[in-house]
């Protein structure tokens, strides 16, 4: 049973949502071990299609972030922006998606979902700000809805990231930078038992480029115990995070234009947040005489509340139109597993079969009109208890030396519970859902695989919508309920070799369709319920690495997006991403400079149906360069939009109304106001100096 343990525990995703332990222990069985180097493992016999793999800790030690969540940057084709805050949780782009903060894509920590269903700001809300980017030993990732483990919110993928058993050494690191940036972490893991204690404690300030200083204030802590073997072990971890922070929301374009609002002004300057979140997790995993059995097992209390004000003065000319979303919940999730190994008709196999349980007490989500942060009125609160139980089951064969397939399927149930201040939205409604799997690995031959994958997915809507009779807004006015569980239908083919020594290439052609699309709201600042989609995608991705210590990072993506119903508005998906390209260079032949270079471009994206209106390309640099003094002294240097291009981070049209705009007979009673491009921009040329000592 060694080879179980080795693979299940050093794979890329053993537990959580990498190739998957059952296909990847079947290969192991008749392949020759897959060999890690370099900073991604995407080569041949590392997953089941070609555009899963993972990310090491070698490729996420030499980038700079700006922001904490974008350490998901490093996942091929993935862009995330921000529209808002620090301290709020960031923008997410995959696939062709305007995935809002995470409607379509599954994000877990260390056996931990991420994502919010029923959340006050939007639907799959997944804020990463509680992540220490120091501790991630590996993030795994999965594209498409492909997979059995995969359940809510996976249909463009899912990403997880796990934190590490055990460091090198303790180090202590104190950065500063522009906008007033200061940070200090302090990171270890001394030894405990037959185990280690890995903690990381975080203080983070910082101003921004605003004309209103952001004040985000960021308290962070990581204590991580492992104890045992690979073959039979456990841990137990506990985290906290407290955020604050003022925002610099998204400003009309046309002030901008017009010079009365700078680049990086505001309108609100009311607007900002608080967060936190703690958490206790463990795992518990050990093999017996013919598989495994592994067991995640969480509880997690968090808490936002949120004031925004995207459309300026157009509904209260008087006191502005600002208003509040917050969420309290405390969520229970388990996951237990269990591997069995043996033969079908004489053929190897695995079957894996496993549970995922959560439930959500949402103790106070509700929408408020407020004013300079004191609230007015109550457009609606609730208390929701909404629970989901999904069993999966997948089986890996060996057919053939150059053929293996994985056939999986998993059923989910949800029961959603609403009591409103509203009484006719208050209900209860249950909802179950069926998705098949199906890959097919062909290969390898020369050093190359072919992969065929097909697969049913789901995301789930907002509890309260499930339930609604009347608009929140005017009760007089009748609401339709919209479909509990969504599903999604994807396939792709693909190719992965790595016939060039050094090279790691992937090449992966996709199809996926929504019934129906979740859309983030610009001027509502929610997320809601949309038209059935289609999008189709071609993904390249290449990463080379030379024994002198370069390493080259190359990826592509293009994506056609549509809706598919007939609309005389049109069929173009607002901030729907057509295309995306990182290069990175890296240089560290293991002396004392090291160094790196980034160039991330994502084109425009159409803001309307009729894509009569489009957003401008975006195209960054970041650069980091570092010395190492001695074993225990290191300085770097981070540079962020190091050529300071002007571009938007996000771009939305909608309409609003300024002060200064309240005679247009656009912005009176019944006027609608004023339609144009709103935008968040990138910050400017900033860098950030950070000393590091190893002891």
């Amino acid at each position: 049973m060694q080879w179980i343990r080795t693979v299940s525990r050093a794979l890329p995703w053993p537990a959580l949502c990498m190739a998957g332990a059952a296909s990847a222990l079947a290969h192991e069985i008749s392949a020759p071990a897959v060999k890690v180097k370099g900073h991604y493992e995407e080569g041949v016999g590392s997953s089941d299609a070609a555009s899963s793999g993972a990310v090491t800790a070698a490729r996420i030690e030499t980038r700079p972030v700006l922001r904490a969540g974008e350490i998901l940057e490093f996942v091929p084709g993935v862009i995330v922006t921000q529209h808002s805050g620090d301290g709020k949780a960031n923008q997410y782009f995959l696939r062709g998606f305007n995935l809002d903060h995470g409607t379509d894509l599954a994000i877990s920590v260390s056996g931990m979902p991420v994502n919010m269903p029923t959340h006050g700001h939007g639907q799959g809300y997944a804020d990463l700000s509680f992540v220490i980017p120091e501790l991630v030993s590996r993030i795994g990732y999965r594209k498409g809805p492909y997979f059995a483990e995969q359940g809510d919110f996976a249909s463009a993928g899912a990403i997880a990231l796990r934190y590490a058993d055990s460091l090198p050494a303790k180090t202590a690191t104190v950065t500063l930078g522009s906008g007033n940036y200061r940070r200090v972490l302090l990171t270890g893991s001394p030894d405990a038992g037959s185990g280690h204690l890995v903690y990381g404690l975080e203080v983070l300030g910082n101003d921004g480029p605003w004309q209103h200083p952001s004040d985000y204030r960021k308290l962070n802590g990581v204590l991580r115990l492992t104890q045992g073997t690979l073959a039979n072990g456990w841990d137990v971890n506990l985290m906290a995070y407290d955020g604050k922070w003022d925002a610099t929301d998204q400003i009309p374009r046309r002030a901008v234009e017009a010079g009365t609002i700078d680049r990086f002004g505001l309108v609100d300057p009311t607007d900002g947040g608080k967060s936190s979140r703690y958490s206790l997790s463990g795992s518990r995993y050990a093999d017996f005489g013919w598989g495994r059995f592994e067991l995640d097992a969480y509880a997690i209390r968090y808490s936002m509340n949120l004031f925004s004000n995207f459309t300026y003065f157009l509904d209260n000319p008087v006191q502005g139109d600002q208003f509040e979303q917050g969420d309290k919940r405390a969520i229970l999730g388990i996951h237990p597993r269990v591997s069995f190994v043996g033969t079908l008709a004489g053929f190897e196999t695995l079957t894996r079969v496993g549970l995922q349980g959560r439930f959500d007490h949402i103790d106070h989500v509700g929408l408020y009109s407020t004013v300079e942060r004191s609230r007015t009125g109550t457009t609606r609160e609730d208390d929701v208890k909404q629970g989901s139980l999904g069993f999966y089951a997948e089986n890996a064969t060996q057919w053939l030396p150059w053929l293996r397939s994985v056939v999986g399927a998993r059923v989910d149930q949800y029961r959603f519970d609403v009591r409103s201040s509203i009484a006719q939205n208050s209900g209860k409604l249950d909802d179950q859902i069926v998705s098949p799997k199906l890959n097919l690995v062909f290969g390898p031959w020369s050093r190359t695989e072919l992969f065929v994958n097909w697969g049913q997915g789901f995301h789930s809507n907002d509890a309260r919508g499930t339930v609604i009779r009347v608009d929140p807004k005017d009760p007089a006015i009748a609401a339709v309920p919209v479909t509990p569980l969504v599903k999604s239908r994807g396939q792709e083919v693909g190719v992965r070799t790595e016939i060039i020594p050094g090279l790691q290439s992937s090449l992966a052609l996709w199809e996926l369709k929504l019934d129906s699309e979740l859309l983030f709201i610009g001027d509502a600042g929610t997320t809601e319920a949309s038209r059935p989609s289609r999008r189709t995608g071609l993904e390249w991705n290449n990463h080379y690495l030379t024994d002198t210590g370069w390493r080259v990072d190359l990826q592509v993506a293009a994506t056609r997006a549509r809706f598919t119903d007939n609309d005389p508005a049109g069929d173009r998906i607002p901030g729907a991403i057509d295309r995306v390209a990182s290069v990175g260079v890296t240089y560290d032949p293991g002396g004392r400079w090291f160094a790196a270079l980034q160039e991330r471009f994502f084109g425009s994206r159409p803001l309307v149906e009729d894509n009569s209106e489009r957003s401008p390309i975006t195209s960054l640099t970041n650069a980091r360069l570092g010395y190492r003094i001695d074993r225990t002294w290191q300085v770097r240097l981070d540079v962020f939009n190091l050529f300071n291009r002007k571009s938007d981070d996000i771009t939305y049209f909608y309409n609003s109304c300024l002060r200064t705009e309240l005679a247009d007979p656009r912005c009176a009673s019944g006027g609608g106001g004023i339609p144009g491009q709103h935008f968040h921009p990138v910050e400017p040329l900033a860098a950030r100096l950070s000393v590091s000592a190893t002891f």
